[in-house]
C-alpha cells in the first residue's frame, strides 16, 4: 500500500510580537505517515496542536523544523522547504482541504463555489457543475439555494457547500478539519459515507473530529497529538 504522506520530526512555535517576541512552543517531534485508503484521526484535547498540524501540512503555517514529504506527481516534495509556487501546485493536484469555515468570493453562486476546484484543474465547466449538483443534492442542500451566494446561508448550509467543494476533486490526500461540526445527524451520516467512498478510492485522509460517533465511524487509527507536546519526546 502506497504512503503518499510522511511527516518527520516536525516542530512549530509562534512568536508573540506584542509580548516582546516571546516564543510559544506548540508541537515538536511530530512524526507519522498516512497510507492510501486509510483515514487517520488526530486525537487530543483542544489546544494540543491538531489544527496547527493540519495547517502545516497544507502550507498555511511555516514549519520550524522537520520534513513533510508528499508524493506529488512523479516525485517527492518536502512541503517544509517548498517554494510558494510549489505549495500552490501541491494544493491544486495533490492535497485537498476541508476547513471549518467557508471563505468565498462574494456573489459567486454555491454551485460555482463547489465546481471551482475542478475548473481550476482543467475540467469543462458544465461537467464540473454537474458533479457539483450531484454532491449538493447528496448533502441535502435545497436546490433553490444552489444559484445563490453562500455568504447568506446558515452555518450548516455553508458547511455543506464547504464539504462538497473539498470532496469534489480526486486529490490523493485529503485533510479534514472538523467537517461535521455544524451538521445534523443525517448530514453527518452523508459525510461518513463520503469518507468511506474516498477510502475505497485509495485516498489518504487525515482529520480532526470532535464528534465521538463520527470519529469512531471513520477512523482506522488515532494519532495522539499529546505525544507531540512541545518539550515532550514522542513515544
Amino acid at each position: 500500500m502506497a504512503t503518499p504522506l510522511v511527516v518527520s520530526d516536525v516542530a512549530k512555535s509562534f512568536t508573540m510580537h506584542l509580548r516582546d517576541g516571546i516564543k510559544l512552543p506548540v508541537v515538536a517531534g511530530v512524526s507519522f505517515s498516512i497510507r492510501s485508503g486509510e483515514c487517520a484521526v488526530l486525537g487530543g484535547p483542544s489546544g494540543a496542536g491538531k489544527s496547527s498540524i493540519l495547517k502545516m501540512l497544507y502550507g498555511n503555517y511555516a514549519v520550524d523544523a522537520g520534513q513533510i514529504i508528499v508524493q506529488h506527481e512523479d516525485g517527492l516534495i518536502d512541503l517544509a522547504t517548498a517554494s510558494p509556487r510549489t505549495v500552490l501546485a501541491v494544493r491544486r493536484l495533490t492535497i485537498g482541504y476541508v476547513s471549518q469555515f467557508l471563505r468565498t468570493v462574494p456573489r459567486v453562486s454555491a454551485l460555482d463555489v463547489v465546481a471551482e476546484p475542478l475548473v481550476e484543474r482543467g475540467e469543462d465547466r458544465e461537467v464540473a457543475r454537474n458533479k457539483a449538483r450531484a454532491l449538493l443534492a447528496q448533502l441535502n442542500l435545497p436546490e433553490k439555494l444552489w444559484m445563490l451566494p453562500p455568504a447568506t446561508f446558515s452555518g450548516g448550509e455553508q458547511q455543506r457547500v464547504n464539504i462538497a467543494r473539498g470532496f469534489i476533486t480526486e486529490h490523493p490526500i485529503l485533510l479534514l478539519d472538523e467537517p461535521t461540526a455544524s451538521l445534523d445527524a443525517s448530514n453527518r451520516d452523508v459525510v461518513i459515507a463520503l469518507i468511506a467512498a474516498k477510502k475505497a478510492a485509495g485516498v489518504a485522509l487525515l482529520g480532526i473530529f470532535h464528534d465521538h460517533d463520527v470519529r469512531e465511524a471513520v477512523a482506522d487509527r488515532v494519532i495522539d497529538v499529546t505525544a507531540f507536546a512541545a518539550g515532550k519526546t514522542a513515544a
